[in-house]
């Protein structure tokens, strides 16, 4: 970036942490709401479709 034709700054992407480390999964899974996985499923089974179909078919 300049000002007046003069370099002031450098735009360069941030590198961010595409990892998890033990200890911060663990410390995110201490205050996770517990799942009732049977709820879970028939949430699933509701929302999403079982069979698959083409959009384009006469």
């Amino acid at each position: 970036m300049t000002t007046n034709g003069r370099a002031i700054a450098e735009l360069i992407p941030l590198r961010r942490c595409r990892t998890v480390t033990r200890d911060q999964f663990a410390a995110g899974s201490r205050n996770a709401p517990i799942v009732d996985v049977e709820r879970f499923r028939s949430d699933l089974s509701d929302t999403l479709a079982d069979d698959l179909t083409d959009p384009y078919a006469d």
